[in-house]
């Protein structure tokens, strides 16, 4: 379990942004993860086809407040279309072995270990399945 927890994991889930809500925004989902009882309200805005404004409010486990902390710091000016491969990244990484993904969202590499723990998959996963949720209540998926 200690290579899921390493320095660099707690670094960046301490280093999460405070919580922040967003006064009316396009669209805002609340996520639990049912193993650990994690949770994520996030609430996003878009303008222009790119992530203007973005809050969260996360009461998780580490895993978890380190994967909502990368997103954080990196999902202002991303499109939708991005968010949803860096979903699909992430999830490849831990379901199947795949490759972390690059670029700005490089830091996901050190939650990469959580590959052989899959009853943590859900709480790393959280957050980004929380943005992907509110693109889809955004792009009229959901009512």
């Amino acid at each position: 379990m200690a290579d899921i927890y390493s320095l660099k994991i707690m670094q960046i889930a301490g280093n999460a942004p405070p919580s922040k809500h967003l006064v009316k925004p396009d669209a805002q989902t609340k996520r639990i993860s049912r193993v650990c009882g994690s949770t994520i309200e996030v609430s996003l805005k878009i303008s222009d086809g790119i992530v203007s404004e973005y809050g969260q409010d996360t009461n998780a486990c580490v895993l978890g407040q380190a994967s909502a902390s990368i997103v954080a710091a990196n999902i202002v000016g991303c499109t939708p279309g991005e968010l949803k491969q860096v979903r699909h990244e992430v999830e490849a990484m831990l379901k199947d072995g795949g490759d972390p993904p690059t670029g700005k969202w490089s830091d996901m590499k050190h939650l990469q270990p959580v590959k052989d723990f899959p009853q943590r998959h859900a709480s790393t996963m959280l957050a980004f399945n929380a943005v992907v949720e509110c693109l889809a209540i955004i792009e009229g998926e959901h009512a």
